[in-house]
């Protein structure tokens, strides 16, 4: 191709117009003619996210990590769930422990520049920019989990999926908690969404369902939470993603679709980087040299904090699709 080829197969920068009562998705639509620079990419994930959720062939996970449920962004993902955008959740211990303690206590807006010697001596925690009391954390989430276990008792459970056990305490928050509609565990089991969570003991609900089920014939079997996925992905005729953040829940999303020739379609939203080889890092690019997304796959990396990127898609999503019919666990179970 010459020169002259080549420039006129580009599409010119265009100035973004605004106007008075503009909706969210009249701005993200206005960001397909910005040019630069992740404004672009927010648009692309906007069409990405639109397709999948329109393809009624489409299985749709989310992931995301814990530290975003401690931020108002956990509205955002009972909002996503409520309206049945996703089928399957895959997510960290950490989300466990925040849905449960916010439906208790409060956690308070603070500052990432405060002196952690002296939150220490206030027994106060920082989770970034949000400021956790001890009596907001764990006590809330142990008085939960001891129950949980007595109903796992209660009804001669001896063994239970990491996902069969966030159902059973989802019926318990169901019964117990008044706020309820807050929590994303209870949205999603309302909704048949599975949730699993492959690091289940690296938190504070799974360490105390290891302390209190240490004198009871009680296992979390990880590997029925692995078949029920196997069952998800061989019963699938197309995969999207939109993974959040990175760790053990971005990298069990794209595992598992690599044995279904790669996930069809998938958003990355992170702030990490790609030079030093670490897999929150890694751009969807990547994942095609491993098969974990399909070589034609539509795809995006949008580098940038999910607290503000994510309310922005979610509007989006919200004004172009509003509610979509979602998959729940029975269907793809034989």
């Amino acid at each position: 191709m010459n020169r002259e080829d080549f420039i006129r197969s580009l599409k010119p920068v265009h100035d973004i117009k605004l106007r008075k009562n503009m909706l969210i998705s009249e701005l993200i639509q206005e960001f397909s003619k910005i040019g630069g620079f992740v404004a672009k990419k927010v648009y692309e994930a906007a069409r990405i996210l639109e397709d999948m959720l329109l393809d009624d062939k489409s299985v749709n996970f989310l992931s995301f990590p814990a530290a975003i449920i401690a931020t108002g962004l956990r509205g955002v993902i009972v909002e996503i769930i409520k309206r049945g955008f996703f089928d399957v959740i895959i997510t960290t211990c950490g989300t466990i422990d925040h849905d449960i303690a916010r439906l208790y206590k409060n956690y308070y807006q603070g500052y990432f520049e405060a002196d952690d010697v002296w939150l220490s001596e206030m027994d106060i925690h920082r989770l970034g920019s949000i400021f956790i009391p001890v009596e907001s954390y764990g006590l809330p989430i142990e008085k939960l989990t001891k129950k949980l276990v007595d109903e796992l008792v209660t009804r001669g459970i001896e063994k239970a999926s990491s996902r069969e056990i966030i159902w059973i305490l989802a019926d318990m928050i169901d019964r117990e908690v008044k706020n309820k509609e807050e929590s994303i565990i209870w949205w999603a089991k309302k909704r048949g969404i599975p949730i699993y969570v492959p690091g289940i003991t690296d938190g504070a609900f799974g360490y105390q369902l290891w302390l209190f089920t240490r004198n009871k014939r009680i296992l979390v079997d990880i590997f029925k939470d692995e078949t029920e996925l196997a069952e998800i992905i061989y019963n699938s005729e197309r995969t999207g993603a939109l993974v959040i953040g990175g760790g053990i829940s971005k990298h069990h999303v794209i595992w598992w679709n690599q044995f279904k020739n790669g996930l069809d379609r998938a958003v990355y939203i992170t702030t990490a980087v790609e030079w030093d080889g670490s897999l929150s890092g890694a751009r969807t690019r990547e994942a095609i040299s491993w098969g974990k997304i399909a070589k034609r796959a539509q795809h995006v990396t949008v580098e940038g904090d999910a607290t503000l990127i994510l309310p922005l898609l979610a509007s989006y999503l919200i004004d172009k699709v509003n509610e979509r019919e979602n998959r729940s666990l029975s269907s793809f179970l034989t």
